[in-house]
């Protein structure tokens, strides 16, 4: 059946999105309400559970008739005379979005485990430098949904008269996929990435647990005491070194945990002239983004994955500016892990329309290593051992500083070691890293704004510091030839001045 999808007439989602949306709002309400809900049952006796249930079920009721006018309320279209995409939205306060098709920076499809059940895609439209949310469309179909995606990322809106396509069609638009990442690579990045984040969930989860336990505790009144001198005599059971290895697996689970839900069939696929990426274990993410909306591309490698002939790569787009409270609004990094040096190039064919090679390399001067060595190691340490040696119990961990002293200067020497820019007529690479070594590639049209300064010392030895400001963020080189530098700049200001090509 041939299926002409017009999008500019002002639609509702689908009615599905009744469901969706009020399951989000119990949810957010169930967690907000959390240990209210808790004590009530554990407090609140046999004759007022019926109260209980009652109460809960109004919350229920009020979810529904919420979702209910938010479907009614909720509208979209593509107005193809302005460019733009307009969505009315609001219960209470109505709100209306209108968003520039050459914003649009990319727009992801979406399904979590109630969205398969019920056979709907959520779409999410993000946008460079817009001053409010992004817009999320929490019910549609597939084919509505990837038919508007394509007409959200052409150039002209105009195009939404002349597609029509039948599911087969559809099915066909797809083509190979460029890189499909398998479940032993997702292994092997698990292994060897990505410690810190898990790391810092692991941290986080753990400072939540306990936060929680002690509200637990005061709900059902227990002896904090008798729970904490257990809880220490648990823990002289174990040896440091095991508690350590403990903790190290435990680590290294999350980490597979959280790459296998992330990444999960992670494919990329040319489609049309955009990117295609999709992945996800449970819920299934699917992006497509413009080659040309990437502001910084980056891949970085560590030791292991050098040995494993893999790496990671990172598409940087523009931040989306500031929320409706004030916040930054970061911009959509997108993560392809665990592909090879060749699979790399073929990407970078794809985003930057060559493969980057390093031009001409510069390096910092020496003196790159001076404060971060006085403030992160000697100042510090000094500190401790000014300590030590007036506090007795801190004293047997003298080693430990000398020990922390030494490492430290072997790090940061490697950063100093790894911290260059190099320079060709098309590119711009800045390598740095200790553990992983990142790459980052920027073309001289991405660069907003350049920014050079020199510390009052440093003028006599001719040291200064470069950063270049994109849409995405920063790119910084400390401590070059101050005159190389200047050179630098000029050439890169002609090229941006004599060029034609746009940042996005």
């Amino acid at each position: 059946m041939i299926m002409d999808k017009d999008f500019s007439k002002p639609q509702r989602e689908s009615a599905f999105g009744i469901i969706v949306m009020a399951a989000h709002t119990m949810l957010k309400v169930g967690i907000a309400m959390f240990f209210f809900i808790v004590y009530a049952f554990v407090k609140i006796g046999g004759t007022y559970l019926n109260y209980t249930l009652l109460a809960i079920g109004i919350i229920i009721l009020l979810c529904l008739i919420y979702a209910y006018l938010w479907y009614l309320k909720f509208t979209f279209f593509l107005n193809k005379e302005k460019q733009e995409f307009v969505v009315n939205k609001g219960v209470l306060n109505r709100d209306q979005v209108i968003i520039q098709l050459d914003k649009i920076q990319q727009v992801n499809i979406n399904q979590n485990i109630l969205q398969k059940i019920i056979g709907v895609y959520g779409l999410k439209i993000d946008t460079a430098g817009a001053k409010g949310e992004e817009v999320s469309i929490k019910a549609i179909d597939e084919i509505s949904a990837y038919n508007l995606k394509e007409h959200l990322l052409s150039r002209r809106a105009d195009s939404v008269e002349e597609t029509i396509e039948t599911d087969n069609e559809f099915a066909s638009t797809t083509e190979t996929p460029l890189l499909r990442i398998s479940a032993w690579t997702l292994f092997k990045v698990g292994l060897t990435s990505n410690y810190g984040q898990s790391l810092a969930l692991m941290s986080a989860f753990f400072l939540y647990t306990v936060q929680e336990a002690r509200h637990i505790m005061d709900v059902f009144e227990l002896d904090k005491s008798y729970v904490k001198s257990t809880v220490m005599g648990l823990a002289t059971l174990f040896s440091v070194a095991v508690i350590v290895v403990i903790l190290l697996v435990a680590l290294l689970i999350i980490n597979l945990v959280r790459t296998f839900y992330k990444y999960f069939e992670l494919e990329i696929s040319q489609h049309k002239h955009s990117l295609l990426l999709s992945s996800g274990l449970i819920a299934k993410k699917s992006t497509l983004i413009s080659p040309n909306k990437v502001q910084i591309t980056k891949y970085s490698q560590n030791y292991f994955q050098k040995k494993l002939n893999m790496l990671n790569m990172s598409l940087k787009q523009a931040h989306f500016g500031q929320n409706k409270k004030g916040h930054e609004m970061q911009g959509n990094t997108l993560e392809i892990v665990g592909c090879n040096p060749a699979e790399r190039d073929e990407l970078l064919k794809m985003i930057l329309g060559i493969a980057p090679v390093k031009g001409k390399t510069f390096i910092p001067d020496w003196r790159f290593l001076n404060l971060p060595i006085f403030f992160k190691l000697v100042l510090p340490v000094s500190i401790f051992l000014i300590v030590a040696f007036n506090v007795p119990e801190v004293k047997p961990f003298i080693g430990v500083a000398i020990a922390y002293l030494l490492i430290g200067v072997f790090m940061i020497y490697i950063s100093y070691r790894r911290h260059r820019i190099s320079v060709d007529q098309d590119f711009i690479i800045k390598t740095s890293g200790i553990w992983d070594v990142s790459n980052e590639i920027v073309m001289p049209n991405k660069i907003q704004a350049i920014t050079t300064f020199q510390y009052p010392w440093h003028k006599g030895i001719d040291v200064g510091h470069l950063s270049l400001h994109t849409a995405a963020g920063q790119i910084h080189f400390k401590y070059g030839n101050y005159s190389e530098i200047k050179q630098l700049v000029n050439y890169w200001l002609y090229q941006v001045e004599s060029g034609n090509e746009g940042w996005m």
